[in-house]
């Protein structure tokens, strides 16, 4: 089972809802929950920008409304796009955090889940380095296990679903490349936190 390793020095492991083993760039693109908004629910994702390419900065640019829409024409299409999610978890495992999982994030959009809508009101988004549909790396899966595992520690979470869950037919990530059985056999949590359909027999 994957569990959270104490904060660097002592620190406490969260501080106003931003985790002590993630690089801090706070994104201007969030807004407060609900006051009766119970986060139980992570929303896996999965980006590159453009797609296909790893390793640049572009995807912290767009969180944080600095890039450059003429840099590629793919930029064109999402020109003016204001959004954001909590974590950004990148090919080689580095954890970055753009807000707080006290806040709302704009990561789902129009979205439903487990009976509730609006799924940015009660969901932490962690976005994943990599293409739709394509596979993720070894390191990405143990930094995502063990912040899922800290996440569950501070916020009462029962569910875990991608983005292709909570908007079918509209998104389609993190897609088949993602090893949902992989990431429930590292947290060990109950079948049930997860979509129908994504664990085999014998990892449910």
């Amino acid at each position: 089972m994957a569990t959270p390793v104490e904060a660097p020095g002592g620190a406490t492991l969260w501080q106003a809802g931003w985790y002590a083993y993630a690089h801090r760039l706070a994104s201007p693109n969030f807004g407060p929950r609900p006051a009766d908004a119970s986060i139980d629910l992570i929303v896996l994702h999965s980006i590159s920008l453009p797609p296909g390419r790893y390793g640049g900065q572009e995807v912290q640019q767009l969180f944080t409304n600095t890039l450059d829409w003429t840099a590629h024409p793919y930029f064109m299409q999402i020109a003016g796009a204001q959004v954001s999610s909590h974590f950004y978890i990148r090919r080689g495992g580095e954890l970055w955090q753009f807000v707080s999982c006290d806040d709302r994030a704009w990561h789902a959009g129009q979205s439903h889940y487990r009976g509730r809508g609006n799924c940015n009101d009660d969901s932490v988004g962690i976005e994943l380095e990599g293409l739709e549909g394509g596979p993720f790396e070894d390191a990405q899966y143990e930094a995502l296990s063990c912040l899922c595992a800290a996440l569950a520690q501070r916020y009462p979470i029962t569910h875990v679903a991608g983005h292709e869950h909570v908007a079918p037919g509209r998104k389609q990530d993190p897609g088949a490349g993602f090893a949902w059985n992989r990431l429930h056999n590292a947290l060990a949590w109950p079948g049930a936190y997860f979509p129908d359909g994504v664990l085999t027999q014998h990892s449910a």
